[in-house]
This record gives C-alpha cells, structure tokens and sequence, in this order.
C-alpha cells in the first residue's frame, strides 16, 4: 500500500513541506500519479523517521544524501563503518560548541556579578 504525501507527514509528525525536501534530494523514494501526486512507500515511514532522527544530531541535509544505506534507510541506525569519522567529527564540533557556550556563561555570569556588587 502507497502512502500519499499527507498521510506519511501524518505517521512520521513531519511536514508535508520537509517530505517534499527530501524527496527533492533523493533522501526518499516516491512515484506520482497521472495526476502529479507523490506517493511513498510503507518503508519511508522509517526512512524520515531516521532522517529526522539524523537531523536532530546535527548532520546537515548535504552530509545524510552522503550516507550509506545502513545509516539512511533503518530505523535508529547509529552506526555503519562508512561513517564513524563523520559521527566523531559531529561529536567534536558539539563539544567544542559547549566549551564555548560555557566560556560565554561564566563571563556574563561574572559580568552580571560584578553589577550586582556595585
């Protein structure tokens, strides 16, 4: 059974507008009708969950297409040899990230300290 664009963006919690993202950038697989319509199969249900699920780990739209198949196509994939060194790099542009907002914090937490006790 096909899913129209609506019913998958009803399964998944995603909008009709990203679906229609990452169709555009072959991260799903659909077929239109006669009429123009996409459909999906029952499996993208799975594939934008994980797209999302990749998304929300920081990866960009640009390094998922990059992604093998074992990364992209199942379900709460958080591994595939193809993209340790990726996964690490993310890892460290994170922790480098809150390094800073931790610097930032304690300076305006000092400055805010010092306005206090003036």
């Amino acid at each position: 059974m096909q899913l129209s664009i609506g019913d998958l963006a009803r399964e998944t919690g995603v909008s009709v507008r990203a679906i229609r993202h990452y169709d555009r950038h072959h991260l799903l697989t659909s077929t239109r009708a006669c009429n123009g319509y996409r459909f999906f199969p029952p499996q993208a249900i799975t594939q934008v969950r994980q797209i999302q699920r990749l998304i929300n780990t920081g990866f960009s739209i640009a390094e998922i297409c990059s992604f093998p198949d074992c990364m992209r196509m199942i379900e709460g994939a958080a591994f595939c040899p193809e993209t340790q060194a990726v996964q690490y790099k993310r890892l460290a542009d994170i922790e480098r990230q809150i390094s800073e907002l931790e610097s930032r914090r304690a300076l305006l937490m000092a400055t805010l300290a010092e306005g206090i006790t003036r």
